[in-house]
């Protein structure tokens, strides 16, 4: 089964509700959504009978639920040497938890964070004290998905065996999984042209069962920029074959693929029509400006 969906809105009045109704409306039968702005702190108390309806509503429309993913905020950074930072992002993060858990979702993927050079090893030493810290008192059954990032500044996640030395490092490693970034990886330079290849790396190195999202993204960088620029489906470098490659990897089938493509124009979501070019599987180079007519 093809799991698709892209990110998608939050917001205070309408809740799960119309993230539901905004991913029916690009023909998702999965999404992503941050349960805030993913800029700031400012948070919602969750509606737990927009919940139900929304639950309701993707029953009924053939949403797949429990593969919907949360997204956490981006100023977490649990790989950070000032104090006061790093007690903030482990106590956002363990909140954060709490209301992806009341949003009744499973998955909730994280930046692993910035060490802001303090090197490598002792950022990896930070996140993983948090993690613990985290995990050890919380009481919820979701799993924190480590994204696999560009490496931009001091990104930490640039590699596997950096992903693998975190989780190798937390002891609850069942509520540990991994998000697999198409951009991110292209940028860290991985080469989406062997895809086969990249992924035996990531089964040796980290293992397929930990592999529980796909972030679909073309690059506007060349492979191995260490910039983290998302382009619209096969418009950037990775192109349209590789993606598409990826998206039905007979391997990956069962895990949701979603995309975060950038607004035609800073303007027009361009979800729903890569999705039908995605599902014709047919690359139609004229969609970036049959978006902005519609």
């Amino acid at each position: 089964m093809l799991l698709l969906g892209s990110h998608v809105g939050y917001k205070k009045d309408t809740g799960l509700v119309g993230s539901v109704k905004e991913a029916l409306s690009y023909g998702e039968n999965t999404f992503m959504f941050y349960t805030g702005a993913p800029q700031n702190t400012i948070r919602s108390t969750i509606n737990l009978k927009q919940v139900e309806e929304a639950f309701a509503l993707m029953k009924e429309k053939g949403v797949v639920a429990d593969k919907v993913i949360v997204h956490a905020p981006y100023m977490i950074n649990l790989a950070s040497s000032d104090e006061e930072k790093f007690h903030f992002s482990c106590r956002f993060l363990q909140e954060e938890l709490k209301r992806v858990e009341a949003c009744q979702m499973k998955y909730l993927v994280l930046h692993p964070g910035s060490h802001v050079g303090q090197g490598v090893e002792i950022g990896t030493q930070h996140i993983i004290e948090g993690l613990n810290q985290i995990l050890k008192e919380d009481t919820t059954s979701v799993q924190i998905l480590l994204e696999t990032m560009a490496g931009k500044g001091s990104e930490i996640g640039k590699t596997f065996e950096e992903l693998k030395a975190i989780i190798e490092g937390v002891e609850k490693k069942e509520r540990i999984g991994v998000c697999l970034d198409t951009c991110h990886i292209h940028d860290a330079g991985y080469d989406l042209d062997h895809f086969d290849a990249v992924l035996k790396e990531f089964d040796q190195v980290i293992g397929l069962s930990r592999l529980l999202c796909v972030h679909v993204n073309d690059s506007k960088n060349e492979r191995g920029s260490h910039k983290d620029r998302h382009e619209n489906i096969g418009f950037g470098k990775i192109g349209f074959a590789n993606l598409l490659n990826v998206i039905y990897h007979k391997k990956l089938e069962n895990i949701p693929k979603i995309l975060e493509t950038p607004y035609v124009d800073r303007l027009y979501p361009p979800y729903r029509e890569e999705i039908r070019m995605i599902k014709e599987k047919k690359f139609d180079p004229d969609l970036l400006q049959k978006i902005k007519n519609v």
